[in-house]
């Protein structure tokens, strides 16, 4: 199948009130102008330099999304351009982000990423320490962050009820983080990948992120 027709699959299975975030890890300039040109404008880039390469490259009017781990030391090059930072896993690099965002007069738009997985390879904030952190209302010490949301990585693996079960969890985490955040923005749950973005949206995803579904 063409990118054109994957595109639309996936436009026809989702609801309007969710938004695709096309992943464009290890796709070529060529693949991702096309996308494009089919009217995908919100893309999402797993590593720095390759996010740093491609917005050079592309249209101006895309709205770039991290999605992959962020080292503190890599913050300062995003800041300008970046829409919104999905992996923001802890106070420590919400900090940095914060303190770039203050040297440009910017404020960044960021989910909080929260441990949901049975993986020690993933990354987060654990339940109880995002509720200190929310409760406490230490947010407001980073003006220049705008908390939008939470993200999670359900465990890579064939179990349904375990990955049903994951997302679920985060979508509790959500409710309760809501009551605490006096942010109006606080809106997204980013969770689901191309093969379980579906069970993903039942479960209460409104953002998912899709890259292989895409380009296969």
């Amino acid at each position: 199948m063409s990118i054109k027709s994957n595109l639309n699959t996936i436009i026809n299975s989702i609801s309007k009130e969710v938004q695709l975030v096309a992943v464009t890890k290890t796709r070529s300039l060529e693949e991702l102008q096309e996308l494009y040109n089919c009217g995908q404008k919100v893309f999402g880039e797993n590593r720095v330099q390759e996010l740093l390469a491609k917005f050079e490259h592309l249209p101006s009017d895309i709205q770039w999304h991290l999605i992959g781990h962020l080292q503190t030391n890599k913050v300062k090059y995003i800041v300008p351009f970046v829409a919104l930072i999905h992996s923001v896993d802890s106070e420590k690099l919400l900090a940095e982000i914060n303190k770039q965002a203050q040297k440009i007069n910017k404020k960044i738009a960021v989910l909080l990423q929260v441990f949901i997985a049975k993986e020690e390879t993933k990354f987060g904030w654990d339940e109880q320490e995002l509720m200190e952190f929310l409760v406490n209302k230490k947010y407001k010490n980073y003006p220049n962050i705008d908390i939008v949301g939470l993200m999670g990585m359900a465990t890579n693996t064939d179990n349904v009820e375990q990955v049903k079960n994951e997302f679920l969890y985060l979508k509790s985490i959500f409710y309760k983080a809501e009551k605490e955040i006096e942010n109006s923005n606080f809106k997204i749950i980013s969770m689901g990948m191309s093969n379980d973005y579906k069970l993903a949206i039942e479960c209460g995803s409104n953002m998912i992120r899709v890259g292989s579904a895409l380009f296969s």
